[in-house]
């Protein structure tokens, strides 16, 4: 049976505030540089008021995914939550502009304002993130159209999410819906941080209703509390279908039950790390989509990823099909 959607996301609705800064200036600033940080809206407030030369855009990790999909012509929808407030309202409209349908409309009256992430960028590429999660945060079972996971083929969850109870029953549910409708599901860990404070449920969660999930080194081997990488891959391949790990310049190590594919990458200088495994994810997921081997998937997931580190932003500059095509993978 055709499906309306190739893909369904269900993450942060988060505005990306993006500017240049030196280490000095992150220091200075008492923000740890590399990771992402929860913080509260009077620091929010702080931040934004620094930053010089700001880059506003839609973001959100599976959001952006999300995006990087749709550029290539994949049917998607986003699960998320804005409120009725100027950035909020210029959320939903320019995910519908980009062809994104967004089933969740802007919430009137909201306690909390649309969440915002602002990031710094250093002269390495490296990104460091503060992010008031505002209302995002609290998408809940009831935010989860029961229609839309049935009409798609498949299913994206993003792991800052299971920071609130609300988020891990909305995910639950929305597995379950998937399953039920013979769609696959799969699940990004988003940060080690992360992973590290939900370790027991994010384990519980892959090895039951999830057919894949998607990690970086750092982020399997927190979840499995090792610093091997092969044995993390193990323990991964033992309790999921699917396991993806991207490794930056060392590219991706894919398992599926016994067999493992190492695809390595094109060596790319990064501007802006920003969105990194955000793109990875959607150039892995549309060779998914379109019935192609997991190494191939690998590749694809790997140029997205290049592409978007070449610039500033968290979303392609140009379109990926065409990095695809010079690389003969479509």
């Amino acid at each position: 049976m055709t499906k309306t959607y190739d893909v369904v996301g269900i993450g942060n609705a988060v505005s990306d505030v993006i500017t240049k800064s030196s280490d000095q200036f992150l220091q200075d600033m008492g923000i740890e540089k590399g990771i992402m940080q929860l913080i509260e809206q009077d620091r929010a407030e702080v931040l934004y008021a620094a930053m010089e030369d700001r880059t506003e855009t839609p973001g959100g990790s599976v959001a952006n995914t999300i995006a990087g999909l749709g550029s290539l012509g994949a049917k998607t929808a986003f699960i998320g939550r804005v409120a009725d407030d100027a950035l909020g309202a210029r959320y939903a409209s320019v995910m519908a502009d980009e062809g994104t349908a967004f089933p969740n409309g802007p919430i009137a009256g909201a306690q909390l304002p649309t969440s915002r992430s602002m990031i710094f960028v250093s002269p390495d590429g490296e990104r460091s993130m503060n992010t008031y999660l505002g209302i995002s945060s609290d998408v809940g079972p009831d935010d989860v159209s029961d229609d839309v996971v049935k009409d798609s083929a498949v299913l994206f969850l993003e792991g800052y999410l299971f920071d609130k109870e609300p988020g891990k029953a909305a995910f639950y549910k929305a597995a379950d819906v998937a399953r039920a409708a013979g769609a696959r599901s799969g699940i990004s860990l988003s940060d080690p941080f992360c992973v590290d404070r939900h370790r027991d449920d994010f384990r519980k969660l892959v090895s039951g209703p999830l057919d894949f999930f998607l990690c970086n080194e750092e982020e399997l081997k927190s979840l499995y509390q090792t610093d091997d990488l092969n044995a993390a891959l193990d323990a991964g391949a033992a309790e999921c279908g699917l396991v993806v790990c991207t490794r930056s310049a060392d590219g991706v190590s894919i398992r599926q039950g016994a067999t493992r594919w190492d695809v390595p990458v094109q060596p790319v200088t990064p501007v802006d790390a920003t969105g990194a495994g955000d793109q990875f994810a959607a150039g892995f997921l549309y060779g998914m989509i379109k019935g192609r081997d997991l190494e191939t998937c690998g590749k694809m997931g790997g140029i997205a990823a290049g592409e978007v580190i070449s610039h500033i932003g968290p979303r392609p500059a140009q379109p990926i099909s065409d990095l695809f095509k010079a690389a003969n993978l479509i």
